[in-house]
């Protein structure tokens, strides 16, 4: 009954069906191993961090560039407070209000973005403490450039003079004229009675919404596996029951039909008669039967 199997169409089938399922079982496990990936490094930043806290201060240039491994660092640096700008809608301690932000000029000539604490409520210069003067010298945690959409950053532009959606370079360099860092520090201890803001873990370290999507995929590659199989067997039932329902004389099958159509014998296995020459010996006796006089 499943000799059908090793017909050339489902020689194709089963050779499809193999090659998907131990597919879609990769792509599944790979997407728990990128889940996996988050997790450890997930781990692994909130271990720095914690450790960063009582780790000594090291030379701003000694951390740069930012990445996930100098993200959270104390380091320090070395300059005058220039341009203070205000980053709306940020929130600490489940509160919501404003970072002020204050660009430290350095000896190198480029300015470092400093947060110098947070205030409640709406973003509003007046509120905002006027920062040192004079040469001062700054200790805070790294942190990477912003990207607006992510970690709570704003996307939302047309701000008033003097406020910023994100923290980064490039969202800096076309509000002041100075050459920046692409990094920036939150102090460890605030200015003038203001909140000090606490540093985030790196970009893509952390158990996000992207890190579960993996978990999602995970399942949906498992799904597909398992409904190649389920399909598989629904079309091998399906084709069994019809070669059991063609042996058992269920199902007409065409071939005979074809030669019931062309058979030119009658039910009884005699050739009928030739219509043209059945209509030819009519013609005959309707000739016989006629009178002389008629003829």
């Amino acid at each position: 009954m499943y000799r059908f199997l090793l017909t050339p169409r489902w020689w194709g089938i089963n050779v499809l069906a193999l090659l998907a399922i131990p597919f879609c079982i990769f792509m599944g496990i790979w997407q728990l191993s990128r889940f996996q990936d988050r997790v450890d490094q997930h781990r692994t930043a909130t271990a720095q961090a914690t450790a960063d806290r009582t780790a000594p201060a090291r030379p701003l240039a000694d951390a740069l560039p930012v990445d996930t491994e100098t993200s959270g660092d104390r380091v320090t640096a070395t300059g005058r407070y220039g341009k203070q700008l205000l980053v709306p809608d940020r929130t600490v301690d489940d509160r919501t209000g404003f970072y002020v932000l204050t660009l430290l000029r350095t000896d190198t000539g480029k300015s470092l973005p400093v947060v110098r604490g947070w205030l409640p409520g709406r973003a509003d210069a007046a509120k905002a403490p006027a920062p040192p003067a004079g040469e001062v010298t700054v200790t805070g945690a790294l942190q990477a450039s912003e990207t607006p959409g992510d970690n709570g950053v704003s996307t939302k532009g047309g701000l008033p003079a003097g406020q910023t959606a994100a923290i980064s370079a490039a969202t800096l360099v076309n509000i002041v004229p100075d050459h920046l860092y692409d990094a920036w520090i939150t102090l460890d201890r605030a200015d003038s009675g203001m909140t000090a803001v606490p540093a985030t873990a790196a970009a893509n370290t952390g158990l996000d919404l992207q890190a579960f999507q993996n978990l999602g995929y995970l399942c949906e590659w498992f799904v597909f596996a398992g409904f190649v199989v389920f399909m598989w067997f629904r079309l091998v039932r399906r084709e069994a029951e019809f070669a059991r329902d063609a042996a058992l004389g269920l199902v007409p099958a065409d071939a005979t039909d074809t030669t019931d159509s062309a058979d030119p014998t009658d039910g009884n296995g005699e050739a009928e008669p030739d219509s043209a020459a059945a209509a030819g010996q009519g013609a005959d006796e309707d000739d016989a039967s006629r009178s002389p006089a008629t003829r």
